[in-house]
């Protein structure tokens, strides 16, 4: 058997018993302040309890509401005393947003929360010009809307990146542009990419 030398025997015994009585003690003690700026959860509201205000904005999480966590309800809740002071065609769109988010997949929510941190990593420029091909791509026809997003499930990642990347982002890729309708295509690379 060997033995500890003997400076590592005192440290290794308050380490045993520390590991020990810890526990204990923190039955005891009082639980931990909550850390700077964050506060308890908030009890848990029943839906019956929500004015109707709240209720028509929050109408998509009706069957959810009683099993949603207290923070999950307060946060909400928040987000609803901005909503109802919006004019009726928002609060329409956010329900609508709100219903459509209660249908996703935990996949698509992850994937939506990714695109969204990514978003807020990109610059104020490029904020702007993503903000503008969105709107571009919203003012197409359904049709051709749903042809860019096929077209562009189908491109490999170095293309997507390039098409991205061209300052008219949002332009129809080449070959889908209207005649007269931006800027020529970018030259192929030498791999033939866009």
């Amino acid at each position: 058997m060997s033995r500890l030398p003997n400076p590592i025997l005192p440290l290794l015994l308050a380490v045993l018993l520390g590991s020990i009585v810890a526990p204990v003690r923190a039955q005891d003690a009082p639980p931990p302040p909550p850390p700077h700026g964050e506060m308890p959860p908030p009890p848990p509201r029943p839906w019956s309890s929500l004015d109707p205000a709240q209720r028509e904005i929050l109408a998509p999480l009706q069957q959810e509401w009683n099993n949603l966590p207290a923070r999950k309800q307060a946060h909400m809740l928040q987000r609803a005393e901005r909503w109802v002071t919006l004019p009726p065609d928002r609060r329409e769109k956010i329900r609508q947003r709100i219903a459509h988010w209660q249908q996703m997949t935990p996949q698509e929510r992850e994937q939506a929360r990714a695109n969204e941190r990514k978003f807020h990593e990109l610059s104020p420029e490029q904020r702007a010009q993503l903000h503008r091909a969105f709107e571009h791509f919203q003012q197409l026809p359904p049709e051709q809307r749903e042809q860019l997003m096929q077209r562009w499930h189908h491109l490999p990642p170095a293309q997507r990146r390039q098409w991205m990347e061209h300052p008219d982002f949002g332009v129809p890729p080449p070959g889908e542009r209207p005649p007269g309708h931006g800027p020529p295509p970018p030259p192929p690379d030498a791999d033939g990419s866009i």
